[in-house]
């Protein structure tokens, strides 16, 4: 990628001109957090292997009510706390900083911009996120402290979060298939999209609505911005003349642009060692292969209790046959003693 092509975006800043990003997994693969949709090294595409109705059931409120611990198998390795932010998240700290941030409007539920310092006012999670916790029966809150000393205790219900007013199942306020997105996203858009300056898409594939749709609509004056593996959206269909389309890493492009704009110093002691240990591709495996072994853990669980009642009717039935064989024979001997007395008569 050629750094020239960022030079529109780095003159607009240098104008003052502020930004608003719509942002999806892409971003965070670099922190060793799986995306969804990769074909062959997704988390859905790991999912679909395991003996789940469809892999996207993980996320669907109806199965949540009925089986909770595939999500929360899930949860326990992508909980926030087990991931650091990347250059592209402090990129965005960098920006507000500077003051050249309007909205971070986001489909990730990894809490990343929150850690890296980006203040709440800015960000708008689309699909919810980790951040805070509900019963889904009677809406009573759980704090993060809570769910998190919930899941540990294996002793008590599985290590299922349960509400302690009503007893019903708790989850993070991350939006399932099945669910109303959050009213914040439409407040906001109403008031930003009317002015909205720069609009920076990256890492999505923008094929969940309605953020699918947000890009499309900013004004034609605002500069559009994509970093992606592959061009999607209106780059894609409805490309306009003044968008730059950057088809590279996102922590790549935030390098070059903090270098461009004289802050490459700056998001590097942001960044510092900030190094995951793991790629994304290996992390999606190993959440899978966790869920498939819980999974299969459950199935033995049923298996041996299915065979430990088998083998308490096999055993009533025995005893029942044994009982019958007794009452018989005692009948049988009745008659013989009977049949004694009558001789000792005559």
């Amino acid at each position: 990628m050629d750094y020239k092509a960022f030079q529109p975006l780095v003159k607009k800043l240098k104008e003052g001109k502020k930004v608003s990003f719509f942002t999806g997994a892409g971003i965070s693969t670099n922190a060793g957090i799986p995306d969804f949709r990769s074909p062959e090294t997704g988390l859905y595409a790991n999912l679909a292997k395991l003996n789940l109705p469809y892999a996207e059931a993980v996320f669907d409120i109806d199965y949540f009510r009925d089986d909770p611990k595939a999500f929360y198998t899930l949860a326990e390795e992508l909980f926030p706390g087990k991931f650091k932010p990347t250059k592209f998240h402090y990129m965005i700290r960098l920006l507000q900083d500077k003051n050249l941030l309007q909205r971070v409007y986001t489909q990730n539920i990894d809490t990343l911009e929150r850690i890296a310092g980006v203040k709440d006012e800015y960000i708008v999670e689309a699909h919810g996120s980790f951040a805070s916790n509900h019963c889904i029966d009677c809406s009573h809150e759980m704090s993060t402290e809570q769910v998190i000393a919930a899941m540990a205790d294996k002793t008590k219900n599985d290590g299922i979060p349960t509400c302690g007013k009503c007893q019903g199942y708790v989850k993070p306020d991350i939006v399932f298939f099945g669910e109303g997105l959050p009213s914040r996203l439409f407040e906001l858009w109403d008031e930003d999209s009317e002015t909205l300056e720069i609009a920076i898409v990256a890492g999505t594939s923008l094929t969940v609505y309605p953020f699918a749709g947000l890009h499309s609509e900013v004004g034609k004056d605002a500069l559009r911005v994509l970093i992606n593996n592959e061009t999607v959206g209106d780059f894609k269909e409805k490309k306009r003349k003044s968008d730059i389309i950057a088809l590279e890493n996102a922590d790549v492009a935030a390098d070059m642009i903090c270098e461009l704009l004289g802050w490459k110093d700056e998001l590097d002691l942001l960044y510092g060692s900030n190094i995951p240990k793991e790629s994304a591709e290996e992390k999606a495996r190993e959440i899978a292969d966790e869920i498939k072994l819980e999974l299969q853990s459950r199935k033995d669980r049923d298996d041996k209790e299915e065979s430990e009642v088998k083998r308490e009717d096999f055993n009533d039935s025995e005893d029942d046959t044994k009982s019958e064989d007794f009452k018989d024979a005692s009948e049988e001997d009745q008659d013989e003693l009977e049949k004694e007395i009558a001789k000792l008569k005559i």
